[in-house]
């Protein structure tokens, strides 16, 4: 027994041996191996970049709900969903026999309260138009008070009027008078003598017009192709002045020939006419005012003069201002109330909801459309309070959608709110993005995930596939040994 205890001991202590020689003698191996049943994958690399990560909801650059404001039965849309429309256009109306009798009188209220308004303001006209009336009636007193003025521009009235009749009087003899044969020969003669000049000037440009026409080896030393052509570019401007003069002379001629045009010698004792009538008014007003104005007259330019005065007392201090604030706020009442049955588009945008339908009852408060101008999109998002002190207004921004798949977005950071909000415990802080490349594919009310860059380097850097951090990531490589860490 004692023997087979011994051999048990013995075996024991030899495998103790060996394990210890094992562990001494084992090769070292490298720090970490892959097993061959690990297959390795493709890591993407990219600059190392500093991000905050929030979502948002997506919202247009204004919006707006419009309500109706009184009772009644919709009669008329003019707008549906996608309709661009521009502030004050006219949506919808509502049928003026389903309103209120105090809405359906606002149209009278309004046309009375106009009228009355306008009557203000004509009255500061009427102010203006009795000054005026006194400056007349005033320098119209001074003139009769001082005759020397009127005295010289009436005669120089009658002297100018003298004038014109003599001129009047000299054109019609013109015209009336019979041509002396004298003038007749005298006429005929210029013409013959003009049509001689003519026909020798035209003679002299055919001879310069042969020698033109020449060949150089049949000039004589003394001909020049160059001075013949200056000769034929005096002659032919001469030949066109001689013609001028020479229709001129003709028509003169005949005129001399031809009885008077009946139409020019109405026209003449029209103006001789005119021309007596004026020199006559002339004289009349020198005879009135040659021994000055008489005290007749005087009384009554004084007693006009008096009643102009009164008139602008009466009227000079017009409306009061308010009297015109009344009157426009009684206005700007009753438009208000017509207002109330129709909705109209406050800002520039897109009809984005058309909830009223025609025939529609509807109350205060009851919506009827939604309006959104999309010519620019924006993202809040809420900031944590231990990120914000990163965040800066012009931080680049990427934003996707889960709605858009494989798609992103840019934009930039517009705005931070220097004041946090508290809920239940955590405090945030509202960021507002603009998106600067938002397409149709983009909607208001959309969620969006922001990923503000705070700070990106140019440093290469791994990053494993589906590598997810918290709302700020960083990435990184050691090649000390070869290994990812």
């Amino acid at each position: 027994m004692k023997k087979t205890i011994y051999i048990v001991v013995g075996v024991i202590g030899v495998l103790a041996i060996a394990a210890i020689l094992y562990l001494v003698f084992k090769p070292k191996s490298p720090a970490t191996t892959l097993k061959n049943d690990i297959e390795p994958t493709q890591i993407d690399t990219g600059p190392v970049s500093e991000i905050v990560g929030a979502t948002g909801t997506v919202s247009s650059e204004q919006s707006a709900i419009l309500v109706w404001k009184t009772s009644g039965i919709v009669s008329e849309l003019h707008s549906q969903v996608g309709d661009l429309v521009q502030a004050g256009d006219i949506l919808a109306v509502l049928d003026p026999g389903s309103l209120s009798p105090v809405e359906i009188l606002a149209q009278a209220d309004l046309v009375a309260a106009q009228a009355a308004l306008d009557n203000l303001f004509e009255s500061q006209t009427q102010s203006a138009r009795a000054f005026q009336a006194v400056e007349s009636a005033r320098e119209l007193l001074d003139e009769a008070r001082n005759p020397d003025i009127d005295q010289a521009a009436a005669s120089q009235a009658i002297a100018e009027a003298d004038k014109a009749v003599a001129e009047a009087e000299r054109k019609l003899n013109t015209l009336t008078s019979p041509v002396s044969q004298a003038a007749l020969d005298q006429a005929k003669a210029n013409l013959v003598l003009l049509e001689k000049k003519v026909d020798d000037n035209q003679a002299m440009i055919d001879r310069i017009q042969k020698k033109l026409d020449k060949r150089d080896d049949q000039y004589q030393p003394w001909e020049s192709r160059r001075r013949y052509k200056q000769f034929m570019e005096g002659l032919e401007y001469q030949q066109i002045q001689l013609q001028i003069k020479y229709e001129n002379a003709l028509q003169k001629y005949e005129n001399l020939q031809s009885p008077p045009n009946p139409v020019d010698v109405a026209l003449a004792e029209a103006d001789l006419l005119e021309a007596k009538a004026q020199q006559y008014e002339a004289q009349k007003q020198l005879e009135r005012i040659k021994d000055g104005t008489s005290p007749a007259e005087l009384a009554l330019l004084e007693a006009q003069l008096a009643d102009a005065q009164r008139e602008w007392q009466r009227v000079q201090d017009g409306p009061t201002v308010e009297d015109i604030t009344a009157a426009q706020a009684r206005v700007t009442a009753a438009q208000a109330t017509l207002d109330k049955a129709r909705i109209a588009a406050p800002f520039d945008g897109t009809i984005t909801e058309a909830i009223s339908k025609v025939n529609d009852q509807v109350t205060p408060g009851t919506p009827a459309f939604r309006l959104d101008d999309l010519s620019s999109l924006w993202v809040d998002v809420g900031v944590s309070e231990i990120d914000i002190n990163r965040v800066e207004i012009g931080q680049p921004v990427i934003l996707s959608f889960d709605a858009i798949l494989a798609k992103k977005y840019n934009g930039q950071v517009v705005e931070v709110a220097p004041v946090g909000s508290s809920n239940q415990g955590i405090v945030d802080f509202k960021v507002k993005v603009q998106l600067s490349d938002a397409d149709a594919d983009v909607r208001p009310g959309m969620t969006a995930a922001v990923e503000i860059i705070i700070q990106e380097t140019n440093e290469e850097a791994f990053f494993p596939p589906n590598f997810a951090g918290s709302a700020m990531s960083f990435h990184y490589r050691d090649d000390r040994d070869g290994n990812l860490e």
